[in-house]
């Protein structure tokens, strides 16, 4: 069983995705982390973020693996720094790059026929997994996806940067050529803007039994 998540940067979609795989026994991908991964790949080896083609010839290059929710570079665990400043100025950018998407939604694809998962980004309802079993978009206000990223990630930017960066991230996702985040049709709606972790898990939680039940 497929379940796919969309939602905008700071929605809470990757901690909220993990503790539903815990709990329901599915395996957690999160596309974003690709992304992530080959952007700073590609500046810590002194790429140009405009070299979008050097960066997916890299990245071609390069084994991705994920063990126990962390995502390892050619054997090297680089979970912690997906989130860093640097990569989160680039990667909106690079990760709107098509044949990048492609190549990534292709392991995606790939990861997932082995087994239950669930899967988040940006355009897996709608793009990588349109039939999945269930889907579901996660939203929330600006400022308050700005506020959380801000407090996970002190990175010396102000409030202000951080809102702005949200801003300007949620303007590229929803004008991307492919690939752009929008609510599928069939999707379960949740605004976590006023809302604990926990609640939201169990909106999850309670949607992935009901399909479950339904498809017996």
């Amino acid at each position: 069983m497929v379940v796919a998540i969309d939602g905008p940067a700071g929605v809470g979609k990757s901690s909220i995705a993990k503790m539903v795989a815990e709990r329901s026994g599915f395996s957690y991908l999160n596309s974003g982390s690709f992304y992530r991964a080959y952007t700073y790949l590609h500046l810590c080896e002194g790429g140009a973020a405009e070299d979008l083609g050097g960066l997916l010839k890299r990245a071609k290059e390069t084994v991705v693996q994920i063990k126990d929710g962390h995502l390892f570079l050619d054997g090297i665990d680089i979970e912690d720094k997906l989130h860093t400043a640097m990569v989160d100025r680039h990667v909106a950018a690079i990760s709107a790059y098509v044949p990048l998407r492609s190549y990534v939604n292709e392991q995606l694809v790939r990861i997932a026929e082995k087994s239950d998962v669930i899967v988040e980004g940006r355009d897996i309802t709608t793009v990588v997994f349109p039939h999945a079993e269930l889907k579901i978009f996660f939203d929330a206000e600006a400022e308050v996806r700005a506020q959380r990223r801000f407090l996970q990630h002190p990175d010396g930017l102000t409030f202000d940067e951080v809102l702005a960066q949200i801003i300007a991230r949620d303007e590229i996702d929803r004008n991307k050529p492919v690939g752009a985040l929008k609510v599928a049709e069939d999707a379960l709606y949740v605004d976590t803007s006023h809302l604990t972790m926990e609640q939201v898990c169990e909106k999850v939680l309670s949607a992935i039994f009901a399909r479950k039940s339904d498809s017996k």
